[in-house]
Protein backbone atom coordinates (compact mmCIF):
# COMPACT_ATOMS: atom_id res chain seq x y z
CA UNK A 1 0.00 0.00 0.00
CA UNK A 2 2.80 2.44 0.90
CA UNK A 3 4.74 1.71 -2.31
CA UNK A 4 1.69 2.57 -4.43
CA UNK A 5 1.32 5.90 -2.62
CA UNK A 6 4.98 6.73 -3.22
CA UNK A 7 4.66 5.74 -6.87
CA UNK A 8 1.61 7.95 -7.26
CA UNK A 9 3.43 10.85 -5.60
CA UNK A 10 6.49 10.43 -7.83
CA UNK A 11 4.22 10.16 -10.86
CA UNK A 12 2.48 13.43 -9.96
CA UNK A 13 5.79 15.21 -9.39
CA UNK A 14 7.21 13.86 -12.64
CA UNK A 15 4.13 15.00 -14.53
CA UNK A 16 4.32 18.45 -12.90
CA UNK A 17 7.99 18.80 -13.84
CA UNK A 18 7.24 17.63 -17.38
CA UNK A 19 4.37 20.11 -17.75
CA UNK A 20 6.52 22.95 -16.38
CA UNK A 21 9.39 22.18 -18.76
CA UNK A 22 6.98 21.79 -21.68
CA UNK A 23 5.46 25.20 -20.94
CA UNK A 24 8.90 26.82 -20.76
CA UNK A 25 9.99 25.26 -24.06
CA UNK A 26 6.79 26.35 -25.78
CA UNK A 27 7.17 29.90 -24.45
CA UNK A 28 10.76 30.01 -25.67
CA UNK A 29 9.81 28.61 -29.07
CA UNK A 30 7.07 31.15 -29.76
CA UNK A 31 8.69 34.18 -28.13
CA UNK A 32 9.34 36.90 -30.67
CA UNK A 33 11.38 39.26 -28.55
CA UNK A 34 14.14 39.47 -31.14
CA UNK A 35 17.86 39.24 -30.68
CA UNK A 36 19.78 41.11 -28.06
CA UNK A 37 22.77 43.25 -28.88
CA UNK A 38 25.18 40.45 -27.99
CA UNK A 39 23.40 38.07 -30.36
CA UNK A 40 23.60 40.64 -33.16
CA UNK A 41 27.32 41.07 -32.50
CA UNK A 42 27.95 37.33 -32.56
CA UNK A 43 25.84 36.94 -35.70
CA UNK A 44 27.73 39.76 -37.42
CA UNK A 45 31.10 38.27 -36.48
CA UNK A 46 30.01 34.83 -37.69
CA UNK A 47 28.78 36.28 -41.01
CA UNK A 48 32.04 38.17 -41.49
CA UNK A 49 34.10 35.06 -40.70
CA UNK A 50 32.01 32.99 -43.13
CA UNK A 51 32.50 35.66 -45.80
CA UNK A 52 36.26 35.65 -45.24
CA UNK A 53 36.43 31.87 -45.51
CA UNK A 54 34.25 31.88 -48.63
CA UNK A 55 36.39 34.60 -50.21
CA UNK A 56 39.54 32.61 -49.45
CA UNK A 57 38.09 29.47 -51.01
CA UNK A 58 36.78 31.18 -54.12
CA UNK A 59 39.95 33.18 -54.78
CA UNK A 60 42.22 30.21 -54.13
CA UNK A 61 44.18 28.76 -57.04
CA UNK A 62 42.37 25.43 -57.11
CA UNK A 63 38.92 26.96 -57.55
CA UNK A 64 40.11 29.49 -60.13
CA UNK A 65 41.87 26.72 -62.09
CA UNK A 66 38.85 24.44 -61.92
CA UNK A 67 36.49 27.18 -63.12
CA UNK A 68 38.91 28.15 -65.90
CA UNK A 69 39.06 24.53 -67.10
CA UNK A 70 35.27 24.26 -67.09
CA UNK A 71 34.89 27.48 -69.08
CA UNK A 72 37.65 26.52 -71.54
CA UNK A 73 36.08 23.11 -72.08
CA UNK A 74 32.67 24.69 -72.67
CA UNK A 75 34.05 27.25 -75.14
CA UNK A 76 36.20 24.74 -77.05
CA UNK A 77 33.49 22.12 -77.49
CA UNK A 78 32.88 21.20 -81.10
CA UNK A 79 29.31 20.68 -82.14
Amino acid sequence: MRIQGVARSVGRRTKAVYMHLRARVLRAAVAEDGMSTAEYAIGTIAAAAFGAVLYGVVTGDSIVNALTKIIDRALNTSV
